[in-house]
């Protein structure tokens, strides 16, 4: 039987290579890519594999991009495109918090409703948003993009409740640190801010991404196992050794106190200033 999916910010990280393997498994894949360069380059990579793609420009944040895509009939959507907006939210500009949302929530929001009444009206489809550990907690310099993703949560949690009268199901896949080249992105955002360090409270010439990374396998394995259904639960954390950490953290907050720690600086933070870009998990 034929399957096809649409796999959006399919040009870079885990997307592309979802994309890949999903082809190699035999699924007719859509691959939306934000920059027409990078359709040479995956073509150019699926031919080096022996596997066939459809790559389009899609660009989620344009309307005509996303009308022409729409009205597609697929099996799955899988909404992995997005960026990083790093920085404190003291000194994020205001065109970069808007494009952060933009990117993250507002486009894949819109992208998603034309597919999914279509789904709605043959009563069959599933649409999985790539979420991440920074839409159920938030850490220092990434309040941008969590909040993103955050957003994401409860967009992916209404339509859940909401389209499975319709047999439509949705689910989310909550990458924490892996080594895609993304979480070094963000924290080097504040480069294209157009303003003079000395505007901004924190010294990011000499902060990091504050965890160490790791390979991205378990999430590409996870991903395809939520979109071919043999992973039924509808959060899909990764790495599945950092739940635990992710419950307390959630749970904290109910007793964590507002002045807390005053005058302190917040040991996650410390460690921004501590560690390397794309310091990977120890062997």
């Amino acid at each position: 039987m034929s399957r096809t999916i649409l796999v959006t910010g399919a040009g870079t990280g885990f997307g592309r290579e979802i994309a890949l393997r999903l082809a190699a498994r035999q699924w007719t894949v859509i691959a939306g890519v934000e920059i027409p360069s990078q359709i040479f380059q995956l073509e150019h990579e699926a031919e080096q594999r022996g596997v066939a793609l459809q790559v389009e420009k899609l660009d989620v944040t344009s309307a005509a991009d996303r009308a022409r895509f729409s009205m597609l009939d697929v099996d799955v959507i899988l909404n992995n495109a997005g960026i990083g907006e790093g920085g404190s939210m003291v000194d994020i500009p205001e065109e970069h918090l808007r494009r952060q949302f933009e990117v993250n929530v507002v486009g894949p929001a819109l992208l998603t409703q034309g597919i999914a009444k279509r789904m709605a009206t043959r009563r069959a489809g599933k649409i999985v948003f790539m979420s991440s550990c920074a839409g159920l907690t938030s850490d220092p310099f990434t309040g941008a993009y969590s909040a993103s993703k955050h957003a994401i949560e409860a967009i992916a949690e209404a339509l859940g409740k909401e389209l499975q009268e319709f047999g439509v199901a949705v689910a989310t896949v909550n990458p924490g640190p892996f080594l895609t080249g993304f979480n070094d992105r963000i924290f080097d955002s504040w480069k294209s801010w157009g303003k003079s360090q000395s505007d901004n409270l924190f010294d990011y010439e000499h902060i990091a991404y504050p965890y160490k990374q790791f390979d991205i396998k378990p999430v590409v394995d996870t991903t395809i196992g939520v979109i071919e259904g043999t992973i039924d639960t509808y959060r899909n954390v990764e790495p599945k050794q950092n739940i635990e950490m992710q419950r307390k953290e959630m749970d904290a907050a109910w007793t964590r106190k507002s002045s807390e720690n005053l005058g302190k600086r917040f040991p996650l933070v410390e460690t921004t200033y501590e560690m390397r870009p794309g310091t990977p998990v120890d062997k």
